[in-house]
C-alpha cells in the first residue's frame, strides 16, 4: 500500500470508484445487517427511485438547534424541507415527542417516507454525566468505561436519539491542545482499549437491538497531532508516526464496529482529511474494509476553501464526495453546491449513490425502516435520565478515574476529627464538575466536593480564595487565615469547564488567574497541604506540588464528582487511578511522552554531558503515563516467560505475581511494556501492550498472564507492517517509570502481518 498522507490514489484499486450504487448498497447492509430483515432490496429500490436532489437530501445534517437550544431551529420552513427529502439527518434535537412528531413527518409526508437520523454530542453521558473521558481513561478499565457508554445509550435513546459523535480516539501528546480532554490520552494502546469499550457499549452487537446508539470513531486522521497543540492546525508527522500511533485506537474501532466515522478538521502533510480520497476511500474503505457512513466535522467541507485546495462550494463538495465523506454537517454545501457539481461531472455519480447507499445502510442497521419510531420513549424519560441505578455507574466510574500523585508521610487518608480547610472556588463549582460537552446534563444534579465534605460533618471552614480564572486576588487573604486555623488544608485548584475544550488551545498551561499566588500563600502557611486538582488536561504545576504533602488529581468527574473524592480523602476507596498521559514539568516541555525514541544521545541526568534534554528542568514528566500511588503497597514477583522463543503465529504468555502488601483493600494496575532493542529503525524505549486492574485485599496474591503475539510488535516500514527476527525486551511495573519484573523473548522469524500493533488486543486472565 502506498503512503497514505498525500492526496494520491495512484497504485490503489479503482473498484470503488466503479461499483455500482447497488454493489455499495449491499456492502453497507452486509456489515452488520439487523437480523430479521434484509433491507438490500429496499434501498436498491429507493435509490433507483431518487432525484438527485433526493439523493443530495440523504447526505444533508442540518443543526436543529443549538447546544444550549435543542429543537430551536425547527420551524414551519425546517419542515417543508423534510417533505421534500431535502434532509436526512438532524443534529442538536432531543425529546422522545418532539422527534416522534418530527419524524412522523418523514415517514408520512415525504414522497419516499425515508426516516431521519437523529444526532447529539454525547461524550460523556446524556444526562447523567460521567468524568470526562480523560478522567475515564484513567480508570484503566475498559468495563467501566463501557458501563458508562450503556448507560449514555440508553439515556439517549429513550429520548429520540439515534446517533452520538462519540468516541474521540484521536491520540493526544500536546497537553496545550484543549481538546486532549476529549480521549484516552497519549498511548494508542490505552485508546484502543477505550475506544472499543465505548463502541461497545453504546451500540452492543446489533444495532437494531434496544436502547442503542450509533457510535462515531473521531476524528479520522491526525487531529490530535496539531502542531504546537493548536487546535485545526496541520499536522506534518511522518508515516511511521501516523501508522503507529494516530491509526491504531481508528483500527481498533473498525473491528469494534463503529456505525460511523467523522473526519478531522486538519490536514495531514497539506492535504485536508475532509479531502484526503488515499486515506478515507483508500485505507480506511479498501484496505480495512469500513463500508459504515463517514460524516464531516461540522462545516468542514466548506473549510476546504480556507484550506486552499477548492476555490467554490462546488469543487469541495467534490472533493470531499470523492474522498468517501457521506455526510456534510452542518455546512450545506452538498445541499446547496453537489448539484451543480454533479452536473459539470456525471463521473460523480457513482460517488454519490454509493455515499447515498451508506446512509441508507446506517438507517436500516438501526432498525429505522422497520420502525422508525422504535427510538424514544416519554415515559423513561421521566424516570430514567439520571436514575439512582445511572447516578451509581458515575460514581463507580469517578471513585476509578482519581489518581493518587504523591502522598509524604501517609497524609492521605485524613483521619477522622481534624480542622479542614477547604480553598479553592473549584470545590463548589458545579458547573465544571459536568466538563465541557455535557449534552444534558445539568448544574442542580452535580454534589460537589464541598457538599459532600459537608455531609461528612467534618468540621470545615470554606474559602474560596481566588476564580478559577480572573486577577481578583482579594479573597487570598481570608484563605490563608482559614488555612492556619486548620489541622490541613484542602487546596482545590485547577481549570474551569471551559478551559479544556474544543478551540481551547493554550500556550501556558500552568493555573490560570491568580490561583498560583493563592497556592503559594497557603502553602507559605506550614499546614499541610492536600493539593485537590481538578482539570480536563494535563498541567504544569511542579513548583506546588513539590511543596505540597499530597496530591490528588480529580480531572472533571460529572455528576458524582463530590462523593467519590471524599470518598478517596477519607480512605473510604484506595485510589488507583493511573495517568492516560505524563504531567508536564512546564508549559515549555510539552510534547513529552513515554514512547519516545531514545536518540543516539540518550538524556542523562549529568549536564556536563551533551545529550538530548533540557538544561533548565529535569529530564522527563513530573509524573509518567501510568503512575498512580496507593493506600496500600504491592510486590511483583515470580516473572515466567512459558517460551523462550515465538514464531509468527505463536504467542508467549507472560506470567507474574502480584501481592498487596499493604493493610488495606486496594486495586493495583499491572502494565505489560515492551521494547524492540534492535531493529531496522529506532524503535521507542517501551511501548504499552497490555494492562489489567487487579482488586486485591491484604496479603492476597493473584497470578496475571498476558499473552504476547509476534504481530504486536510489528512495525511499519515501506507501506507495511513488518515483524523483525530479534530479542524483545518485556518489561512490567506499576506505571511506565516505576518497572518491578524484566524478561525477554526471541521472535524466530522475518514476516509481515497486516493490522496496527497498537490496536491489538492482548487477552489477560488473573487467577
Amino acid at each position: 500500500m502506498p503512503p497514505i498522507t498525500t492526496g494520491s490514489r495512484d497504485g490503489l484499486s479503482r473498484r470503488a470508484l466503479l461499483a455500482s450504487a447497488t454493489a455499495l448498497a449491499l456492502a453497507g447492509v452486509a456489515q452488520a445487517a439487523p437480523r430479521r430483515a434484509d433491507h438490500a432490496a429496499l434501498i436498491k429500490r429507493l435509490i433507483g427511485q431518487m432525484t438527485l436532489d433526493e439523493k443530495i437530501g440523504q447526505l444533508n445534517q442540518v443543526p436543529g438547534g443549538r447546544q444550549k437550544a435543542l429543537n430551536s431551529k425547527i420551524d414551519a420552513a425546517q419542515l417543508d424541507l423534510v417533505r421534500k427529502g431535502a434532509i436526512g439527518s438532524y443534529l442538536h434535537v432531543a425529546g422522545a415527542d418532539f422527534l416522534r412528531e418530527l419524524q412522523r413527518v418523514a415517514v408520512e409526508e415525504s414522497r419516499l417516507k425515508i426516516p431521519l437520523l437523529f444526532g447529539i454530542d454525547v461524550i460523556h453521558g446524556f444526562r447523567t454525566i460521567f468524568p470526562v473521558p480523560l478522567g475515564l481513561a484513567a480508570t484503566f478499565d475498559p468495563d467501566i468505561a463501557r458501563a458508562c457508554s450503556r448507560v449514555a445509550a440508553i439515556e439517549t435513546s429513550i429520548s429520540g436519539l439515534h446517533w452520538t459523535f462519540t468516541p474521540m480516539v484521536d491520540i493526544a501528546r500536546d497537553p496545550r491542545w484543549g481538546r486532549i480532554v476529549e480521549g484516552a490520552g497519549e498511548d494508542p494502546y490505552l485508546g484502543s482499549r477505550m475506544a472499543e469499550a465505548q463502541i461497545l457499549g453504546l451500540q452492543t452487537d446489533d444495532l437494531s437491538g434496544k436502547d442503542v446508539i450509533l457510535a462515531c470513531a473521531k476524528h479520522f486522521g491526525a487531529y490530535g497531532a496539531a502542531m504546537g497543540g493548536r487546535d485545526y492546525d496541520s499536522a506534518d508527522l511522518s508515516e511511521r508516526t501516523l501508522q503507529e500511533v494516530c491509526m491504531p485506537p481508528f483500527y481498533a474501532s473498525v473491528r469494534a464496529g463503529a456505525g460511523s466515522f467523522m473526519t478531522a478538521f486538519n490536514d495531514i502533510a497539506g492535504v485536508p482529511t475532509t479531502a484526503n480520497e488515499a486515506l478515507v476511500r483508500g485505507q480506511l474503505r479498501e484496505h480495512w474494509g469500513y463500508q459504515g457512513l463517514v460524516v464531516s466535522d461540522w462545516n468542514a467541507i466548506l473549510e476546504l476553501i480556507n484550506h486552499g485546495i477548492a476555490e467554490t462550494p462546488a469543487q469541495a463538495a467534490a472533493l470531499a464526495l470523492k474522498a468517501g465523506v457521506d455526510m456534510d454537517m452542518a455546512g450545506g454545501v452538498y445541499a446547496g453546491h453537489l448539484r451543480e457539481a454533479v452536473e459539470a461531472d456525471k463521473g460523480l455519480l457513482p460517488y454519490l449513490d454509493q455515499a447515498v447507499g451508506r446512509v441508507l445502510a446506517t438507517k436500516a442497521r438501526l432498525g429505522l425502516f422497520d420502525d422508525p419510531f422504535r427510538f424514544g420513549d416519554a415515559a423513561r424519560e421521566k424516570t430514567e435520565l439520571n436514575s439512582p441505578a445511572h447516578r451509581a455507574v458515575a460514581g463507580e466510574a469517578a471513585r476509578k478515574a482519581i489518581v493518587l500523585l504523591k502522598n509524604d508521610g501517609g497524609l492521605l487518608p485524613l483521619p477522622a476529627g481534624k480542622r479542614v480547610a477547604v480553598i479553592g472556588a473549584l470545590a463548589d463549582d458545579a458547573s465544571s464538575a459536568l466538563g465541557s460537552w455535557r449534552a444534558r446534563g445539568q448544574v442542580a444534579d452535580v454534589k460537589t466536593l464541598l457538599a459532600a465534605l459537608r455531609e461528612t460533618g467534618a468540621a470545615i471552614d470554606y474559602q474560596p480564595g481566588a476564580a478559577p480564572r480572573g486577577d481578583d486576588a482579594s479573597g487570598i487573604p481570608a484563605a490563608v487565615a482559614a488555612a492556619r486555623a486548620a489541622d490541613v488544608v484542602l487546596l482545590v485548584i485547577g481549570e474551569d469547564y471551559d478551559h479544556s475544550a474544543e478551540s481551547r488551545s493554550r500556550s501556558d498551561i500552568t493555573l490560570p488567574g491568580v490561583q498560583s499566588q493563592l497556592a503559594q500563600a497557603v502553602l507559605a502557611t506550614g499546614k499541610p497541604v492536600v493539593v485537590v486538582l481538578m482539570n480536563g488536561r494535563p498541567i504544569a504545576l511542579a513548583e506546588i506540588l513539590g511543596k505540597a504533602g499530597a496530591a490528588i488529581e480529580t480531572w472533571f468527574l460529572g455528576v458524582e464528582s463530590g462523593p467519590a473524592i471524599v470518598d478517596v480523602l477519607t480512605g473510604k476507596v484506595s485510589p488507583a487511578g493511573r495517568l492516560p498521559a505524563g504531567l508536564p514539568r512546564n508549559s515549555g516541555t510539552s510534547p513529552t511522552f513515554y514512547a519516545h525514541n531514545p536518540t543516539g544521545r540518550p538524556a542523562d541526568a549529568d549536564l556536563l554531558k551533551d545529550t538530548a534534554r533540557y538544561h533548565d528542568v529535569e529530564v522527563g514528566p513530573l509524573y509518567p503515563f501510568g503512575h498512580g500511588l496507593s493506600y496500600a503497597s504491592f510486590a511483583y514477583a515470580d516473572l515466567a516467560l512459558d517460551r523462550a522463543a515465538i514464531g509468527l503465529d505463536s504467542a508467549v504468555a507472560i506470567s507474574l505475581s502480584v501481592t498487596n502488601t499493604g493493610k488495606v483493600a486496594a486495586d493495583e494496575v499491572v502494565q505489560l511494556y515492551v521494547r524492540d532493542p534492535v531493529a531496522l529503525v529506532a524503535r521507542p524505549v517501551k511501548e504499552l501492550r497490555g494492562f489489567v486492574r487487579v482488586a486485591l485485599k491484604p496479603g492476597e496474591t493473584r497470578r496475571v498472564t498476558f499473552r504476547l503475539t509476534a504481530a504486536q510488535v510489528a512495525f511499519w516500514d515501506a507501506g507495511r507492517w513488518r515483524v523483525q527476527a530479534g530479542r524483545i525486551d518485556v518489561m512490567i511495573g506499576a506505571s511506565s517509570d516505576d518497572i518491578r519484573l524484566r524478561g525477554s523473548f526471541m521472535v524466530a522469524a522475518d514476516g509481515w502481518t497486516t493490522e496496527p500493533a497498537a490496536s491489538l488486543l492482548t487477552p489477560v486472565t488473573v487467577a
